[in-house]
């Protein structure tokens, strides 16, 4: 059974961790040894994607077949009101599903949210099994703590798409705290203050520690 990875499909930028032989959490760097990964997919006239900083680099000159931020759309519905804001200001068209969804639309095809983000996964699959020498199948992927229950399956979704059992998905506030060890207070209780500086969003959460839970 292969090692689960730990995934950070982030707004602007992604990245991909797994526990070493101390079961202490390694950072993965892709073969040009950048550790984080563009959330960033481009389409030439021929349907080719790219991922990532190569993605990122068509921003200019394919501006209308080049998707980001595709996190604010995931799960979502196009009349909602953030939405609506960020198609205003995406280059990129961002249509409505027949289920009114947020899709986009490239080369005048309509592509979920989900195959966008899959692309993504599927870039950091390949990071983290080049990276690790084996074959990866499972992982574990932060989301938001305000994601909603559509947010998340559309999370798993994407994971599916892209090869991965996404075994569960974690509140990234959450994941901040378990990496800082607050979950090993023993006895009496904790509060936390997670700060979540992130590229699409500035957040905070209260989380309270009792007794290692």
């Amino acid at each position: 059974m292969s090692r689960i990875i730990g995934i950070d499909l982030g707004t602007t930028n992604s990245c991909v961790a797994v526990l070493d032989d101390k079961q202490s959490p390694e950072t993965l760097s892709a073969a040009d040894g950048e550790r984080t990964i563009p959330s960033w997919v481009s389409w030439d006239a021929k349907g080719q994607t790219s991922v990532g900083t190569r993605a990122r680099r068509q921003a200019v000159t394919n501006p209308s077949a080049t998707v980001f931020g595709v996190k604010r759309l995931i799960g979502r519905k196009v009349n909602a009101e953030d939405v609506s804001w960020f198609a205003r200001v995406a280059p990129f068209r961002i249509v409505a599903a027949p289920n009114g969804d947020a899709w986009v639309r490239v080369h005048g095809q309509p592509i979920s949210p989900q195959e966008v983000a899959a692309h993504i996964l599927r870039k950091i699959k390949q990071v983290a099994e080049e990276a690790m020498g084996e074959p990866v199948t499972r992982a574990v992927v932060t989301v938001p703590a305000y994601f909603d229950d559509a947010q998340r399956q559309a999370t798993r979704d994407a994971g599916q798409i892209a090869g991965l059992d996404v075994i569960r998905i974690l509140n990234e506030p959450t994941a901040a705290a378990l990496a800082y060890g607050a979950h090993r207070v023993g006895v009496g209780r904790r509060l936390v203050a997670v700060f979540d500086l992130g590229g699409g969003t500035f957040d905070i959460s209260i989380m309270s520690v009792d007794n290692g839970i």
